[in-house]
């Protein structure tokens, strides 16, 4: 079973939930628009030519990561964010908990999702 603690920043108005649920039903069915973003598969650039392609698609981008991937989130959002492009529409943070099948341990991991709309200015 999977514990999470989230915290959501929208339009700041914070608020606090939790639940005890296996997965989101979100999860289970992966948004067209989400991008699930990882320090070690793809560099940042990757990320950032996909987020501004999905925000000329659909006017709306969800970047997720989990651990030592949050910080290139935050980039990719924030370069975004600078350049004109996007805006922020909401931001939660939640610590995902789940087993260590080599160790046998419980690991708890940092969450972020970041979710961006398209700017009003932005050029389509």
């Amino acid at each position: 079973m999977e514990n999470n603690i989230s915290k959501t920043k929208e339009n700041n108005n914070a608020t606090t939930t939790k639940s005890n649920e296996g997965s989101s039903h979100m999860d289970q069915n992966q948004k067209k628009n989400r991008i699930q973003v990882s320090n070690t598969k793809r560099p940042l650039f990757f990320y950032l030519n996909l987020a501004k392609r999905y925000l000329k698609q659909h006017d709306e981008v969800e970047l997720s990561a989990l651990g030592m991937a949050i910080p290139t989130v935050v980039i990719i959002a924030e370069i975004l964010k600078r350049n004109g492009l996007a805006t922020n529409q909401k931001v939660m943070t939640s610590t995902v908990g789940k087993n260590d099948e080599s160790n046998g341990r419980f690991v708890r991991k940092a969450r972020i999702e970041i979710v961006l709309e398209k700017a009003k200015n932005a050029a389509t």
